[in-house]
């Protein structure tokens, strides 16, 4: 039998690219760089990435497997801890939309399985990481779930109620305001599952209770059309990756609310307490601090 030869690395050059469906790996000398297209049929989650660069240091293994209709799949194993969007998605992401998989056509797996074996063959890395090496979405950031609308500037996290779903409780207890500092970490559960929902860790409450996220002030809840996937997950992604490097030197400005807005969310109060789901002094306090806004 003939011995195998072995080719030497090569990927240490810039440039080498391997095209997929609907993305592009470009291998470079420390990291590979994925650029996903645009177009009717790629996930809207990729399309809402746009790139990503990830380090070698990043990467734990590459597999190489048969994929469907003549298809063969190139995917990067991540090390656990490297990258905040797949520690917040915890396995919830469809095959189709997991942003390290690159299907090609199978008349390519000759050159996949080089690509591979290449790739392999610079990791020196394993283990989970202790710190994110692969960077979080960038904001501000921000979208509309059923029960209000969130946005993240860098410093804060905002809920700003919805009057036509969200809860008394929720419209008791006020929009929301949670700087970067008073968190401990997020959770995200699926649109694409039952109660999808992101919720908000703060360092004073720990854990997530017993409270349902429909109820909890922490928390704004998903729905059909609401809280889709490519908005909730890169939202949830640059929120825990500012919650774990814990930045401190910036003061988020708090923002000046619209007179409009005070007037209409008072005239939704009032009906609350004419329903009886607001007390006397619930209605007089909340609305002193709407008027106090202004």
């Amino acid at each position: 039998m003939a011995t195998e030869k072995h080719l030497p690395h090569t990927m240490s050059r810039m440039g080498d690219v391997l095209a997929g469906f609907h993305a592009v790996w470009e291998f470079e000398s420390d990291s590979v760089l994925i650029r996903y297209e645009r177009g009717i049929r790629t996930p809207k989650l990729f399309q809402a990435l746009g790139e990503r660069r990830i380090p070698l240091s990043a990467i734990e293994g590459v597999t190489l497997t048969p994929g469907k209709r003549g298809s063969v799949v190139l995917r990067i194993q991540p090390r656990a801890g490297a990258d905040p969007l797949m520690e917040v998605a915890a396995g919830q992401l469809r095959e189709g939309t997991d942003p390290y998989r690159l299907a090609l056509p199978a008349e390519r797996e000759t050159l996949a399985e080089y690509y591979a074996d290449e790739l392999t063959g610079l990791l020196d890395e394993s283990g989970a990481a202790d710190r994110y090496l692969v960077a979080a979405p960038k904001p501000p950031l921000h979208f509309k779930a059923y029960d209000g609308k969130a946005a993240f500037d860098g410093t804060s996290v905002q809920f700003r109620w919805s009057w036509t779903g969200a809860s008394s409780a929720k419209w008791k207890a006020g929009d929301q305001s949670f700087p970067v500092a008073d968190l401990s970490g997020v959770e995200w559960r699926s649109p694409e599952v039952f109660e999808g929902h992101l919720r908000l860790l703060t360092r004073s409450t720990g854990p997530a209770g017993t409270v349902p996220p429909d109820q909890d002030p922490a928390a704004v809840v998903f729905g059909l059309g609401y809280g889709p996937v490519h908005e909730s997950l890169p939202f949830a992604a640059a929120v825990l990756a500012a919650v774990r490097t814990r930045p401190t030197s910036a003061v988020p400005v708090p923002a000046r609310r619209d007179p409009a807005d005070i007037a209409e969310r008072i005239r939704h109060l009032g009906e609350l307490h004419r329903a009886g789901l607001v007390t006397d002094e619930e209605f007089s306090s909340k609305k002193a601090d709407l008027l106090a806004e202004l």
